[in-house]
């Protein structure tokens, strides 16, 4: 499954937040409970503070993703993302989203391409929506950045709300807009109406009792 398989609407687990005792039978549920794409967030201590997970924790899901026709997005916040594109695509990863504020985005997008991988392109909180904008013509996906990224569990920006209106204004119904940072059921109504249609959900899933009810509870959430 690429992102050309991806649904209409997507609420994307954020694995950074799971509990990693549990993974696999986390995975394995939010599978049954119908989520088929997942975000990995990969951090390198330089472009964000922590050092998060990497190809080996991404190795050992993403068969179970696979097996059942979803997808891997990973997250790449790191300084030079071409240095992990090639382990990613070995790994099993399905796609890589990157950040503009990085440069080299048309050799890093061509890059991922070859490796048989989709492409993102994200931008921070503080970066012109336009230059993003600008980007996304070479990516199936353009990542908005509801909170400054790094850290799971931070509240969502209001004014995110307002940056996802502007990019979708500037890339039109068809582009795949999606959000991160903060998502959970009292704004992920709002989130859809300012035009996102991919939703990034880490602390309002994994940190809820029973994560598959918490993401059937998005979906409702989203409409």
């Amino acid at each position: 499954m690429g992102w050309e398989g991806a649904r209409a609407v997507e609420i994307e687990p954020s694995l950074y937040a799971a509990d990693f005792a549990r993974l696999g039978d986390e995975v394995t549920a939010l599978l049954d409970a119908g989520a088929r794409v997942f975000h990995f967030d990969v951090g390198d201590g330089h472009f964000v503070e922590p050092i998060t997970i990497g190809p080996v924790v991404l190795r050992a899901i993403a068969p179970l993703v696979s097996e059942r026709g979803g997808l891997v997005d990973c997250h790449l916040m790191v300084e030079d993302p071409r240095r992990h594109i090639p382990q990613i695509a070995g790994a099993g990863g399905h796609s890589v989203t990157f950040h503009v504020e990085v440069g080299a985005v048309e050799q890093t997008a061509a890059l991922a391409r070859e490796h048989g991988l989709g492409v993102g392109v994200a931008f921070n909180p503080d970066t012109p929506v336009a230059t993003a904008a600008e980007a996304a013509h070479l990516a199936d996906i353009c990542l908005c950045m509801s909170i400054y990224p790094g850290y799971s569990g931070q509240a969502f920006l209001p004014q995110a709300l307002g940056r996802v209106r502007e990019l979708r204004g500037l890339l039109g119904e068809g582009a795949r807009i999606q959000v991160d940072g903060g998502i959970g059921p009292e704004n992920i109504g709002a989130v859809r109406s300012a035009g996102a249609n991919l939703f990034v959900a880490g602390s309002s899933i994994f940190g809820a009792g029973d994560p598959a009810a918490a993401f059937r509870e998005l979906e409702r959430a989203a409409g």
